[in-house]
């Protein structure tokens, strides 16, 4: 986010707890615990480059929030807008939003629209309230490159994601599932040339030879980490685990030119 605003870029975020992050992992706004001032850092570095860093703690009304964000995206084509939800799940209250607005913009409205919207996903023993996201429910609605639907596996790839998403001249709603796992886990890390170099890659390659493998697993998300532990506990080096970040639009021949593993056995 601060480097698209350090190129001009505006970006409003707007979600339950979203200053902080509801997993305490963002920090995009400080408290002075002294004066109770605010302090958005991005705000500051937006300013310079004469755009707008906005983030929102906004009420638990789904609908609501995300009917008004999805307007706002429309009418700022060339920012990032982004709803934010506290846990994946709490999109049920905004369904009617993504059913007749978000995932039919184009087809329904005639209307290009880039909202993105972060659902924090995964069953984590919180309880039915705060768990899946239900991806396969954002799937059924996708046709003719209407949506994204993207499950990214590091923050790398997220960096480059979020970049896309207005660099892009295909203006479409990007649907990001985002692992709560993912945000304390030791595996899913980048390195700083990571992010300043490469693009999101909707495929991601194992590193295993071709003639070293005799299956290949096709996975995304945080599953990912947990075949990879079990591959080396397990010493199954002749296993390739192949990322699908972007699940939609899935490019088949993607697929094979990313993976000769794929290639070799499919």
């Amino acid at each position: 986010m601060a480097s698209l605003v350090h190129e001009g870029t505006s970006i409003r975020l707007s979600g339950q707890d979203s200053r902080r992050g509801t997993f305490n992992h963002r920090h995009a706004t400080l408290y002075d615990t002294t004066t109770a001032k605010e302090y958005t850092p991005l705000a500051d570095i937006a300013a310079l480059a004469g755009c707008r860093f906005d983030v929102f703690n906004s009420m638990l009304s789904e609908m609501a929030v995300l009917g008004f964000d999805y307007g706002y995206a429309v009418e700022t084509p060339d920012d990032l807008t982004i709803w934010e939800a506290q846990f994946g799940d709490f999109a049920n209250g905004a369904q009617v939003i993504i059913d007749q607005f978000i995932a039919s913009s184009q087809a329904k409205w005639d209307r290009p629209c880039g909202i993105t919207m972060f659902l924090p996903h995964g069953y984590e023993g919180q309880g039915p309230e705060h768990s899946s996201a239900r991806m396969e429910r954002y799937l059924q609605l996708c046709a003719n490159n209407n949506m994204q639907i993207v499950n990214a596996s590091t923050p790398g790839q997220l960096f480059h994601l979020l970049r896309r998403q207005v660099r892009t001249r295909h203006r479409c709603p990007l649907i990001l599932f985002t692992p709560k796992a993912l945000l304390r886990h030791p595996a899913c890390v980048s390195s700083l040339a990571d992010l300043a170099g490469g693009h999101f890659q909707e495929i991601l390659a194992d590193d295993l030879s071709p003639k070293q493998c005799r299956r290949v697993i096709l996975c995304a998300g945080k599953i990912y980490y947990d075949l990879l532990q079990q591959r080396q506990d397990g010493n199954h080096n002749d296993v390739a685990l192949v990322r699908v970040e972007q699940i939609y639009p899935l490019h088949r021949e993607l697929l094979e030119k990313n993976s000769q593993t794929v290639q070799k056995i499919g």
